[in-house]
């Protein structure tokens, strides 16, 4: 006791003296504050990271807080906000921070701070480029990836580039002078990246890149027909040119007024005003670089212009997912889709099928909303495959009643349901999937089942190739991407046609059971394919229904009278075996989710059944009409040795064909088609009627 008094005298006695050995030392240095003036925002699901920063007083501090949303905590020696905010923290939290130094006495300080958690990226990075421009060995090359979304500055970078190219990191341009070794298409894989905080987004997208042969010989002008353009919608058609030293330079003679020639690009462009009584005849001229003399070349091609709504004006439709097809409607006035029914004589058994159990006591369901790339209807994509590649398909499990070819589809294509990529497939069917793509350059459309795009690849069960001026009769017995042997596309509600006023064509329709027997069921034209299920209905594949004419549709808003309307005069094709009165349509983000839903209270009652041709039950995949196949008279090549890059005209004479397509070129008419081949590539033709398939091959070698 003695020894700690003494002590404790002493160190009074230091103190008292100033002795500086005994005095306690402090860090204060001012008032203590709480200099963050704002939290960063986070993002649900998104790991959050965010440290509240302080001056003055005396460290070590003590940091805590209140009102912090779900899922994120305050690190109470660093002042580090951090966690993973839940779906329950979406909107603007006001957290009470407090800091507490270790001074004596201890200081303290308070601020509020905003927290804003979003449930997704407001501003979500997309790469829109969907092409890239074709390259040539030994020339300059110049293509930009675009984005939209995100936050600047972006970063970019890019695999699978052929040799001599790069991409700038900054800017997304690709550019370079391609080698010898480069000539083909090239996989390339578009990365981006933003500077989106707390967490960058990225993005990727595969595009295909192609190179041709250097430049040399003779210059020549390798179009050899003009698209046909269709007055109100704007035209556009290039001019390509081979041989010679770029740059090019185009001239054109005997335009339509009002259009142009682009002298770099040799791109016509041009808004058509009337229909031409016949063809325009068009002068182009090339010239070229060379030096000291340039080379020249031109040549004489036929533009026509066509009154709008006219068959063959696919090219008046728009470009994109869900376009609008500017009032083109598929296929000619007198196919099965686009046939007035109204008038036309019930079925003799209609009281049968209407009052049997599978028809009677159901009621419409649209099957569509407004949520567009939802799960909830069929989307599709309008293309131009003059800048759109193809691509190839590989189809698995219905490949012999397929139509096997390369097609335009845009690595962005929609997906009925959206699935996650390499989803579904073969032997594991998660729902339709269909993919729907109209290519308005060559009036086609191409449609699959149970499609998975899996690492920039496409796969299918089904691929059927549609040409939209002609509609085709599939060989009987074969289906397409829908079970009837159907196309999906025209049968589907579009809102571009509703708010137009009209819709100039049948809607699709599905019933749980249709017809069965030994041989796998009935089916009626326009059907060629029957999936029976069911051996007591008396439902159909092919079957078409119509609203009845005394249905009064007077209370029903205008959009829905404009459907109601086309199912009293177009009626409903039977499709596919599915949920009872389910009719399709096409999500679009401007439907009226709560007026469509008025639709579905209509009873099946009000239906009745159009005369089958032939008369119900109709005919089975067994006992369908038999014929004879195309005849293939020729297919032949301009020339079957060529370098690469040099064009080539395929041709080919055909009788009795419904439809053509060619392997490696997609869906094709007319009789002839020019080809650029990079490789030595054999063409396939096949030529389809109700009776079956023709094919013939042709090789051309490149060297």
């Amino acid at each position: 006791m003695r020894r700690i008094g003494f002590c404790l005298v002493l160190g009074v006695a230091a103190f008292l003296s100033g002795c500086g050995s005994f005095i306690v030392s402090s860090s204060k240095t001012g008032t203590l504050a709480i200099t963050t003036s704002a939290l960063p925002g986070a993002i649900v699901g998104v790991a959050y990271s965010s440290t509240v920063v302080a001056s003055g007083g005396t460290t070590p501090y003590a940091f805590s807080a209140t009102g912090l949303p779900s899922g994120l905590t305050i690190n109470s020696t660093t002042g580090a906000i951090t966690g993973t905010p839940a779906q329950s923290a979406v909107g603007t939290a006001s957290v009470a921070v407090k800091i507490t130094d270790s001074g004596l006495p201890p200081q303290s300080a308070k601020a509020t701070l905003s927290l804003t958690v979003s449930a997704v990226p407001a501003n979500t990075l997309t790469i829109t480029t969907t092409s890239l421009p074709n390259g040539t060995i030994g020339a300059p090359y110049n293509g930009t990836i675009t984005v939209t979304g995100g936050s600047s500055p972006f970063n970019f970078s890019a695999t699978g580039l052929p040799t001599g190219l790069s991409i700038n990191a900054t800017t997304g341009t690709i550019s370079g002078t391609p080698t010898q070794s480069t000539a083909g298409t090239a996989n390339v894989t578009i990365t981006v990246t933003d500077s989106t905080r707390p967490t960058a987004q990225t993005t990727t997208a595969y595009l295909s890149l192609t190179i041709g042969a250097g430049q040399s010989g003779t210059l020549a002008i390798t179009t050899s027909s003009l698209p046909s353009g269709t007055v109100g919608a704007s035209y556009s058609g290039t001019i390509t040119a081979t041989g010679g030293t770029a740059p090019y330079a185009f001239t054109a003679t005997g335009l339509p007024s009002g259009f142009t020639i682009n002298a770099t690009s040799g791109t016509i462009t041009g808004n058509p005003t009337q229909a031409d009584v016949g063809p325009t005849s068009v002068t182009v001229t090339v010239t070229d670089a060379t030096q000291p003399t340039a080379l020249s070349a031109s040549a004489t091609l036929n533009l026509t212009i066509e009154a709008a709504g006219s068959a063959s004006a696919c090219t008046q439709m728009s470009t994109g997912n869900n376009a609008s097809l500017n009032g083109f409607v598929p296929f000619p006035s007198t196919s099965a889709w686009n046939t007035d029914i109204s008038q036309a004589p019930l079925d003799p058994n209609n009281t049968a099928i209407t009052s049997a159990s599978g028809f009677a006591g159901e009621h419409l369901h649209h099957d569509w909303s407004s949520v567009a790339g939802g799960n909830y209807g069929i989307p599709y994509v309008v293309v131009d495959s003059s800048n759109t590649p193809l691509v190839r398909i590989d189809v698995v499990s219905y490949a012999s009643e397929s139509d096997v070819a390369q097609a335009p589809f845009p690595i962005t294509a929609p997906i009925e349901g959206s699935p996650a990529d390499c989803t579904g497939g073969p032997n594991n069917y998660v729902g339709d999937q269909h993919v729907l793509v109209l290519d308005r350059n060559a009036c086609m459309l191409y449609e699959t089942f149970n499609t998975v795009r899996c690492n920039g690849a496409w796969s299918s069960d089904s691929e059927t190739i549609w040409d939209l001026k002609n509609y085709e009769q599939r060989p009987w017995g074969w289906t397409s991407a829908d079970a009837a042997g159907l196309p999906i596309f025209p049968g589907l509600v579009r809102y571009d046609e509703v708010a137009s006023g009209a819709i100039n064509h049948a809607i699709r329709f599905t019933l749980p059971h249709t017809k069965n027997d030994a041989n796998g069921g009935y089916f009626v034209e326009p059907a060629s394919h029957a999936a029976g299920n069911n051996s007591t209905t008396s439902n159909v594949m092919g079957m078409r229904i119509r609203l009845k004419a005394s249905f009064d549709i007077s209370g029903y808003s205008a959009a829905n009278q404009v459907i109601l309307t086309a199912m009293k005069k177009y009626g409903l094709i039977l499709a596919d075996n599915g949920s009872y009165f389910y009719f399709q349509g096409v999500p679009d983000p401007r439907w009226d989710d709560n007026d469509l839903v008025n639709l579905d209270s209509i009873q099946s009652s009000n239906f009745e059944v159009v005369q089958m041709t032939p008369t119900y039950p109709g005919y089975d995949d067994a006992t369908a009409p038999t014929g004879a196949p195309p005849t293939i008279g020729s297919f032949a090549a301009s020339s079957t040795s060529v370098t690469a890059g040099t064009p080539v005209t395929l041709t080919w004479d055909t009788t009795n064909d419904s439809y053509d397509f060619i392997d490696v070129l997609g869906g094709v008419s007319g009789g002839s088609v020019s080809v650029k081949p990079a490789a030595t590539t054999t063409y396939t033709l096949n030529a389809t009627n109700q009776y079956g398939r023709s094919t013939a091959t042709v090789t051309v070698t490149v060297h």
